[in-house]
């Protein structure tokens, strides 16, 4: 299986704009910000696959990668208006609709595996409210994507404590990672996934935020030469379908769609340990210095952020408590 997602997966890359040997009953396009060869592309390349071999061609999945179409921030809006039937987008992207949804930014609270899982699971507490409140963007969720831990990237050496963010301006995206941002001594910069290379190249920010698999699939060693391992954030992605169209599916072709989607989610969740490691192995490999924090740096940090908890219970409104005291039961 685990071939397939790195190997036999990249092989479809060449078909994903093709049509299929006849016309299709159902086209699906859906929206990603990432390049193909991501995790998040490569996952939606083995959904693709799934559908079409199962529908006998008669549905057909066409993705359009590295932002063709729309930036991450604009996919809520074009799938919940029904612009395209199916985008990928950074959770955070709901932020303003539904503020609640940064739980999973709150610093250092899914600080293990199994506090991730236990969160994400299809129908917990914490996961359900918030597919629930998605829902009334206009938008469904399919599934969730793992894209791992929150890191820090910087050039000329690590982030050992919030000291060494005084004054610097730091990619974020989203509201509540600007805000861990600013209480450990930094300046925010909200700049999308795709943006973010020039960013680093030009200057624009001195610290970088991502995922490690960005690093590896945006080849972020030739802008940034440190990686710091904070850990800091959970960052998970959802594929979301436009309501209405959803709806209108037949029963068959929902069926498809939603097995295929539940085989992605488990299978991309499962990997995501892979994923990262291979994304430092590759990150070391082109020059770059990783570094772990130890406990007490990693104390630190967590002693500064907690002015973030105050400011999302204050917006996050009744659905943050609830999300909160689901999250401290894990």
């Amino acid at each position: 299986m685990r071939k397939f997602f790195w190997g036999g997966a990249l092989a479809l890359a060449l078909a994903v704009q093709a049509s299929a040997g006849h016309a299709a009953d159902l086209t699906a396009r859906i929206s990603l910000q990432l390049p193909l060869k991501s995790h998040l592309g490569q996952n939606l390349l083995m959904f693709k696959q799934e559908v079409e071999e199962k529908s006998g061609g008669a549905i057909e999945v066409e993705i359009y990668d590295s932002a063709q179409l729309y930036k991450d921030k604009e996919v809520p809006a074009a799938v919940g208006s029904g612009a395209i039937e199916m985008g990928v987008a950074s959770l955070t992207r709901y932020v303003g609709d539904i503020p609640a949804v940064d739980v999973f930014y709150m610093p250092f609270l899914f600080n293990t595996d199994e506090k991730v899982r236990a969160a994400v699971a299809p129908g917990s507490p914490i996961r359900q409210p918030i597919d629930e409140a998605i829902a009334g963007t206009g938008a469904t969720v399919l599934w969730w994507q793992a894209y791992g831990g929150a890191i820090l990237l910087s050039q000329g050496g690590p982030l050992k404590t919030p000291a060494d963010m005084e004054g610097k301006k730091a990619r974020v995206f989203g509201k509540t990672l600007g805000d861990f941002v600013s209480a450990t001594g930094g300046a925010p910069t909200l700049i999308s996934g795709s943006e973010q290379y020039l960013a680093y190249q030009r200057g624009t920010v001195d610290i970088g935020m991502t995922g490690v698999s960005g690093v590896k699939s945006r080849k972020l060693w030739e802008v940034m030469d440190t990686i710091t391992v904070t850990n800091h954030a959970d960052i998970e992605f959802i594929v979301v379908a436009n309501t209405e169209w959803w709806n209108g599916l037949t029963d068959e072709q929902r069926s498809i769609l939603s097995e295929a989607a539940r085989n992605a989610e488990t299978h991309v969740r499962d990997e995501m340990a892979n994923i990262e490691a291979e994304a430092y192995a590759a990150a070391e490999a082109n020059g770059m210095a990783v570094y772990r924090p130890t406990e007490a740096e990693i104390a630190a940090w967590k002693a500064a952020a907690q002015p973030v908890y105050d400011a999302y219970r204050e917006k996050a409104g009744e659905l943050g408590a609830q999300l909160l005291d689901a999250a401290s039961g894990l």
